[in-house]
């Protein structure tokens, strides 16, 4: 059922027409689906934080590419569509989740997996500026091709190989029965 509805989502996708978007749709829908997918095979929920993070700032990104199609305008605007569209985490685990805040970097006190989702947002953005300067370093070209791909998903995979070595949580398959 869920790969039928994906392939239909991913057809209808394509047969749309091409915009500059952030990120490609079918990519987002993966990356939406393979976190609850990591979570039943019991991922640590810091790792999946993380992704979760990078979709939900992707999901910004379209928010605010939309609200330009629309030329729906104000101050702020940008922080507040990223801060709306990574604050629906809250939504996506509800229930799932208990919020049990700890002391992280000896001075924050958050639950682990809100910051590993706050450290996903962080670092996709970080990494989509980093790659708008290595172009511009590069006369507007990129250095190598899906070089727009390559590093923030290479950012995001660092940061889930050290959160799967250090963890913030505990595995999801030894919280809840699946």
């Amino acid at each position: 059922m869920t790969i039928s509805v994906l392939i239909v989502l991913a057809l209808f996708v394509y047969a749309l027409p091409a915009a500059a978007n952030p990120a490609c749709p079918v990519c987002t829908v993966a990356v939406a689906a393979s976190l609850e997918i990591a979570r039943r095979l019991g991922v640590d929920d810091s790792v999946v934080g993380v992704w979760a993070g990078a979709l939900l700032a992707l999901l910004g990104y379209w928010l605010i590419v939309w609200f330009d199609k629309k030329n729906w305008r104000f101050a702020g605007r940008d922080f507040l569509l990223m801060a709306l569209s990574v604050g629906m985490i809250g939504f996506m685990y509800v229930g799932k989740l208990e919020y049990s805040p700890e002391p992280l970097l000896y001075f924050l006190f958050l639950d682990p997996f809100l910051f590993s989702v706050l450290a996903g947002a962080a670092v996709l953005m970080l990494a989509n500026r980093f790659y708008q300067w290595m172009k511009k370093k590069n006369g507007g070209h990129a250095h190598f091709p899906f070089e727009k791909v390559a590093v923030p998903v290479l950012a995001l995979a660092l940061l889930s190989t050290y959160f799967y070595f250090y963890p913030l949580c505990n595995k999801a398959a030894e919280l809840y029965e699946f």
